[in-house]
């Protein structure tokens, strides 16, 4: 699999663009390169290769459903997929960052995504754009939920 790759694929909340490498998905959304990206992970020992989680919240994020975590430490967000094709597909292949499909500070169209994807991932749920994940940021002790 080339790693810089850029894949299309239904996630577990919404139409997303995953690729192992940051700088293709700037590229193909035309994204800041500075932005912050979401990992997605399928397991929580993947997430603790990444960051530490604080005592006060590990059972918030073992529990949490789709649910991403920025972590005040090191500034990473991170989502991990426990069920369904996306945590098959992440499970399969590991780690990815992760966007929403659409050129940056635009609405989702489906036509553009398929064209500016270099692998497109449909299953039987097809492609939709649904409600995006709960965004949370957490502290050593404070917890603050952004969207």
């Amino acid at each position: 699999m080339d790693n810089s790759a850029v894949f299309l694929i239904q996630t577990d909340t919404t139409v997303g663009f995953l690729s192992k490498d940051r700088k293709s998905i700037d590229i193909k959304k035309n994204r800041l390169p500075d932005k912050e990206y979401l990992t997605a992970v399928s397991s929580f020992c993947e997430l603790k290769n990444l960051t530490r989680v604080p005592d006060k919240f590990k059972k918030l994020v073992r529990r949490a459903k789709k649910t991403s975590f920025i972590f005040n430490k090191n500034n990473i967000s991170v989502r991990v997929v426990s069920s369904g094709e996306h945590y098959n597909f992440l499970n399969r292949f590991g780690f990815f960052y992760s966007s929403s499909a659409n050129l940056s500070g635009e609405k989702f169209n489906d036509e553009v995504a398929r064209n500016l994807a270099d692998i497109i991932c449909e299953d039987n749920r097809g492609l939709f754009e649904a409600e995006s994940s709960k965004l949370y940021r957490l502290g050593r002790e404070k917890i603050r939920r952004l969207r």
